[in-house]
C-alpha cells in the first residue's frame, strides 16, 4: 500500500470522522486489505453529471463526507455564480442511504446561506427537475444511483434549467469540486432554518402538469378499462404513476406487488434496470396471468421507462428502447395533427446512437428532428437554445428514457407511463394493439433493427485497450463490412464527418465527444462510445430493410439479425 493511501487512512481515523465511519475503516485493516486499498486508493470522481459509486467509509466511495465535501464546492459556484441569492431543490430514490445524503445535501447547501426545499421523502428524478423551474431555483441535486446495483448511490446535480449540468457550467463545478481538500472546508450546519419541505401539493402541481400532456382524453374515456400491469421495482414510481393514472382516468391498474414496496435491497432483483428482462420478470408474469393490455416498469428513480405488450403469437414480449422511442414520437406527431394541435415550427429532438427510424418519421410528417450527443442534458441544451423559436414536443433515446413537453429537462419515466398507456388506448379504440402499430410503422417506413453490445477490457490497461480500439477505427477505417462498402465516417472528437468515397471533410456542429459512427451503404450505421468512467465501450448497429407486409415481419427481422451478427463478427466484437 502506497505512502498517499495510507495517509488519506490517517486521516479517516482521526477525530475529524465520526466513529461508526473510523470503527469501518478499522474492521476493513483487520479484515479485507484490498477492499481497504480501493476505498482510498483515489478520490471519487466528480463527472459531469455529478458522483456515482459504492458505498461505505473512503475517499473513493459514496458517504456523509464525499457529498458533503461535493455540496461544498457546488455551493462556492452557485454563490458565485448568483450572488443576489441561491434557491435549490433536493430530491432523493428509494436506495439505501438516500435519505440521509439528501439530508446532508440539503444542511450543507443551507449553511451556505441558500433556500433549499427538501421532498419530504423519496420522489421520482423527474419531479426534482420539475421542481427546479416551479420554484425558481438556481439548481437541484437528486441522490440517486438509478439502475445501478443495490451497493451504489449516487449524487446527480442540475441546473437553473432543471436539466444536469452542460458547458462551462459542468466542467467549472468539476473545478471548485476538486478545490476542497478537506472535511474541515465543509460548512455541514447552521442553516437549518432555510431548509423547507415539499410534500402532497407539490405532488399535485405535478400530476396536473403531466395531465395536461394527453391528447386523447376521450379515448381514455372510452378505454377506460385498459388492463395496465405496473411495476416501480421497489423504486419511487409507486409515488407518482399510480395517482397519474388515475388522473388521466384509467381505472383498471394492477401494482406487482412483490415490487410495489419501496426498498434500496431491490430483494426480487440482481439489478433493478427495466431494460433486463430479469427485473421485469414478475411484470410480464402477473401481465400474462391478467391478460393486460400493457405492462410498465420504471427504474428506482424512475426516469426510465420499460414495456411489455403481446405479440402476433399472443406471446409477451419487452419492447427496446428504441422500439419505445419509436412508437412514443410516431403517437405525438400523429396525434397532434389529427387534434390539429401541430404547429409549423414543431420540433423533435434525439440522440446521434438512436435509431434512424425516428427522422423517417418526422420528415414525412414535415416536423424538424435535432440529433444531439447521447444524454437528456443535451437534448435539454437544445431546448434552451431554441426557445422563443421552435416548439418542442418529445425528445428521447435508445436507453429507455423520453422527454414529453418542455416543462421538464429530463427523462421522465412517469409521464412515459402516462402516455404509453393513453397509446394503447387509442389503439384499442382502433381494435389494434402497441404491437401491431409498431409492425404497422415498420411496413411504413421500412423496417429498422438495433442491437447494442458492450465490450468490457479489464485489467490496468483495460482504458488504454479501448483508446487503442478507438485509435484504429479513426485512422485506419474499414472500406467494407460483411460485404457492404463504409461510405463514411462521422468522428466527434475531432468534429469531422469523412466522406469516404470522396476523402471530402465536412464540420460536425455538436459538442466533441469520443463517438465514432460509420454509415454503409446500405444505410446501417455502426457506433463506437468509450465510457468516460469504466474499461467499457459500447457499439451501437442500426439496420434496416422495406417490410412488403405485416406477414414478413419474422422473415426480414432475421435477416437483419443475421446481417448484425455478420458485422459484429467481421469487427471481431462478441456481444
Amino acid at each position: 500500500m502506497n505512502e498517499l493511501i495510507e495517509n488519506r487512512i490517517a486521516t479517516w481515523l482521526s477525530d475529524q470522522f465520526d466513529l461508526q465511519t473510523r470503527e469501518e475503516v478499522r474492521l476493513l485493516q483487520q479484515t479485507d486489505p484490498a477492499a481497504l486499498a480501493d476505498a482510498f486508493y483515489r478520490n471519487l470522481e466528480f463527472g459531469t453529471g455529478g458522483l456515482r459509486g459504492l458505498m461505505g467509509a473512503g475517499t473513493n466511495r459514496m458517504n456523509k463526507y464525499t457529498v458533503g465535501m461535493a455540496t461544498q464546492g457546488f455551493s462556492n459556484y452557485l454563490n458565485r455564480c448568483f450572488p443576489g441569492g441561491v434557491k435549490v431543490a433536493i430530491a432523493h430514490d428509494s436506495r439505501n442511504n438516500s435519505r440521509f445524503f439528501a439530508e446532508t445535501t440539503a444542511q450543507v447547501f443551507a449553511a451556505n446561506g441558500m433556500e433549499v426545499f427538501l421532498f419530504e421523502d423519496m420522489r421520482p428524478t423527474p419531479e426534482l427537475s420539475y421542481a427546479i423551474r416551479q420554484l425558481g431555483c438556481q439548481a437541484g441535486v437528486v441522490c440517486t444511483a438509478s439502475h445501478n446495483p443495490k451497493e451504489y448511490n449516487g449524487y446527480k446535480a442540475y441546473w437553473n434549467d432543471g436539466s444536469q449540468l452542460v458547458p462551462p457550467h459542468d466542467k467549472n463545478v468539476i473545478t471548485e469540486v476538486e478545490k476542497i481538500a478537506t472535511v474541515q472546508e465543509v460548512m455541514w450546519s447552521g442553516g437549518e432554518h432555510r431548509i423547507h419541505s415539499l410534500g402532497a401539493e407539490f405532488d399535485r402541481q405535478y400530476i396536473q402538469m403531466v395531465k395536461g400532456l394527453s391528447v386523447y382524453p376521450e379515448k381514455i374515456e372510452q378505454q377506460s378499462d385498459l388492463k395496465i400491469v405496473y411495476t416501480p421495482i421497489h423504486g419511487t414510481g409507486i409515488k407518482l404513476v399510480p395517482d397519474v393514472l388515475k388522473a388521466f382516468g384509467f381505472r383498471n391498474v394492477h401494482i406487482v406487488e412483490e415490487q410495489a414496496t419501496p426498498d434500496g435491497n431491490f430483494p426480487t432483483v440482481d439489478y433493478p434496470n427495466p431494460e433486463e428482462s430479469e427485473a421485469m420478470r414478475l411484470g410480464l408474469n402477473l401481465a400474462k396471468a391478467l391478460n393486460a393490455d400493457i405492462l410498465c416498469g420504471t427504474d428506482p428513480d424512475a426516469d426510465r421507462i420499460a414495456i411489455g405488450v403481446r405479440n402476433d403469437q399472443e406471446e409477451w414480449m419487452l419492447m427496446n428502447g428504441n422500439q419505445t422511442a419509436v412508437l412514443a414520437f410516431n403517437y405525438l406527431m400523429e396525434a397532434r395533427r389529427s387534434k390539429g394541435l401541430a404547429q409549423p415550427n414543431d420540433m423533435v429532438i434525439t440522440t446521434i446512437v438512436t435509431t434512424p427510424m425516428i427522422d423517417a418519421i418526422a420528415q414525412k410528417n414535415s416536423i424538424a428532428c435535432y440529433r444531439v450527443l447521447t444524454g437528456f442534458k443535451w437534448i435539454a441544451d437544445l431546448i434552451r437554445q431554441k426557445e422563443g423559436k421552435e416548439n418542442y414536443i418529445v425528445g428521447g433515446e435508445e436507453s429507455f428514457g423520453l422527454m414529453i413537453g418542455d416543462q421538464i429537462r429530463d427523462k421522465d419515466g412517469v409521464s412515459a407511463v402516462a402516455l404509453l398507456c393513453e397509446m394503447a388506448a387509442v389503439e384499442r379504440a382502433n381494435g389494434r394493439s402497441l404491437y401491431q402499430k409498431m409492425i404497422d410503422l415498420y411496413v411504413e417506413y421500412g423496417l429498422y433493427k438495433e442491437k447494442l453490445i458492450s465490450l468490457t477490457k479489464k485489467g490496468m490497461d483495460g482504458q488504454q485497450q479501448i483508446a487503442a480500439m478507438m485509435e484504429g477505427y479513426r485512422t485506419q477505417p474499414p472500406k467494407q463490412i460483411n460485404g457492404v462498402a463504409v461510405v463514411k465516417l462521422d468522428d466527434y472528437q475531432t468534429s469531422k464527418s469523412l466522406d469516404l468515397r470522396t476523402g471530402l471533410k465536412t464540420d460536425l456542429t455538436l459538442p466533441a465527444s469520443n463517438v465514432l459512427i460509420f454509415e454503409l451503404a446500405d444505410g446501417s450505421q455502426i457506433a463506437a462510445r468509450p465510457s468516460g468512467t469504466e474499461p467499457k465501450i459500447k457499439f451501437y448497429f442500426s439496420v434496416h430493410k422495406p417490410l412488403p407486409l405485416a406477414d414478413a415481419y419474422h422473415r426480414v427481422d432475421a435477416e437483419l439479425e443475421t446481417h448484425i451478427q455478420g458485422i459484429i463478427q467481421e469487427l471481431n466484437l462478441k456481444g
